[in-house]
């Protein structure tokens, strides 16, 4: 039997589609049904590995851990990485496919449909529901032509469309009557309900705004939902969806440890900084716009970045190079995870342009490492423990290049790997500096173990009661149940299953 199918667009970009299929992926989940989230194409730097080994948008694996399956590469067929203000990497299936600028991507399309369809064929064949998410608008009709995200991908699949407006940001039943406006006839065929997210205060007070939007639509009112305030507690997709740094410098430290990351253009899998966010004993700071590094910084963290030679221009360009080498000669401790770990070393070499212009820079040189950056990615999950202590850990690799040196002879980690060459047949990573302040890793998902961020955390001194005060992945489960709980509360969910198909 064919599985039903539903999928949820909405009037513009971060108007809670994510957060809803997730959401209503854990509800069907409670109420005995199998259900595979998918979303055709995706644009984010923060993405997962999943278990067929290949890689996805971070939001589709948060949604099939709600629906309590491992992810697969078909719940997000096409995701694009971007690598500048107008060019991206396109990953199909999981597995790097190639590059484009966005003009060029957009005759490139129709030719990735049919990889979409064989995707969400694939998912239909193995659940009792899939919920399809869209992306951006559904109004964007200008971008309609080859569309493989909203109403191109609705047609070719035949699937019913719910569409969802963002009362939070005002304007929403312009929002939403404007895209029955715009939209192609064929494609206002395919909405049959809407959704008002994010609502404040009094539900009562919109009940005539829910009237006006279904009879000037036609669509079916299918819920007005309040604010879910814990979103907050779940990976977010996009890095300006969290709070930064402006170029001030933070208030005084308040007795817990401080972190700081530089917020660097193409951030990626910024998802391993959420654990130290949401933990107790951490002030996280978040620095945009040349904010200085404040002087009383615990840690600094350089994170993911999908063009690292570029990212270690715009880290010199605001100054940060020189706050990083001061804040170590005053003792401090820094940690590079993957393209993090590539700008401390004294060299990164991209000789084939994988990542932009062929070309050479100069790294930080606070290990004593080098990096070329190859075509071949590595996309793996991995267990371990940091060889220092012996502590465990449980993470991914993602990225591309080789760092060699003699700094690698001091690794951080150890991988449980049996064609490893390590001693006990693991495979070292990372390296770390003689003084031991200075360290990098390739491994992604440090922090999300907890045992891991709690030896880091007695490093940096935390009071003992509060090391490990997080217990993030249950915190995780618990509310993607509560969100469920939400939506159960204020969606209509029998009328919402009548209308798939």
């Amino acid at each position: 039997m064919t599985a039903r199918t539903l999928m949820f667009q909405g009037t513009g970009s971060d108007v809670g589609k994510s957060l809803i299929v997730a959401g209503l992926a854990r509800l069907l989940t409670h109420r005995g049904l199998r259900v595979r989230p998918f979303k055709p194409q995706n644009m984010s730097n923060n993405a997962a590995v999943t278990a067929d080994g290949g890689e996805i948008g971070r939001a589709q694996a948060l949604q099939a851990r709600a629906a309590r399956v491992a992810p697969s590469v078909h719940m997000n067929p096409v995701l694009l990485k971007p690598q500048s203000e107008t060019g991206a990497q396109i990953v199909v299936q999981g597995r790097v496919f190639g590059t484009a600028r966005a003009k060029d991507y957009q005759s490139r399309k129709a030719a990735l449909l049919p990889h979409v369809l064989d995707s969400f064929s694939r998912l239909r064949g193995d659940a009792d529901i899939v919920l399809v998410e869209g992306a951006g608008s559904a109004s964007e009709v200008n971008l309609r032509a080859n569309d493989i995200a909203n109403m191109g991908f609705a047609r070719a699949a035949d699937v019913p469309v719910v569409l969802i407006g963002d009362i939070d940001r005002g304007g929403v039943i312009a929002s939403l009557v404007g895209t029955a406006a715009v939209v192609e006839p064929e494609d206002a065929a395919l909405i049959r309900g809407f959704l008002v997210n994010k609502m404040r205060g009094d539900p009562s007070l919109f009940a005539a705004g829910m009237a006006v939007i279904a009879k000037k639509t036609g669509w079916a009112p299918l819920g007005l939902v309040p604010h879910f305030y814990d979103a907050h507690r779940l990976p977010a997709e996009d890095i300006y969806g969290l709070d930064a740094g402006t170029a001030t410098a933070p208030a005084a430290k308040t007795g817990k440890v401080r972190i700081a990351v530089p917020v660097l253009p193409s951030i990626s899998n910024f998802d391993d900084l959420d654990p130290l966010r949401l933990e107790p004993a951490v002030d996280l700071v978040l620095l945009r716009n040349g904010a200085p590094l404040p002087a009383d910084t615990d840690l600094v963290i350089l994170p993911g970045a999908k063009t690292t030679i570029r990212d270690l221009a715009a880290l010199r360009a605001v100054g940060w190079d020189i706050d990083i080498l001061a804040h170590v000669r005053r003792g401090g401790r820094v940690l590079g995870l993957c393209g993090g770990y590539q700008m401390l070393g004294r060299e990164i070499a991209d000789p084939d342009g994988v990542e932009g212009p062929p070309g050479t820079a100069p790294g930080l040189g606070l290990l004593d490492v080098i990096t070329t950056l190859t075509g071949d990615k590595s996309l793996v999950a991995v267990t371990g423990h940091t060889v220092a202590d012996g502590v465990p850990l449980e993470g991914y690799e993602m990225h591309m290049g080789r760092t060699t040196g003699p700094g690698i002879a001091r690794p951080l980690v150890r991988l449980d790997d049996p064609q490893g060459d390590a001693q006990d047949g693991g495979r070292d990573d990372g390296g770390v500096s003689p003084d031991g302040r200075v360290a990098g890793t390739y491994v992604h998902g440090f922090f999300a173990d907890d045992r891991q961020r709690a030896a880091w955390l007695a490093r940096l001194g935390a009071p003992v009661a509060e090391q490990g005060g997080l217990a993030f992945e249950a915190m995780v489960d618990e509310t993607l149940d509560a969100l469920a709980a939400h939506l159960e509360a204020h969606v209509d969910i029998e009328a919402l299953l009548g209308l798939a198909r």
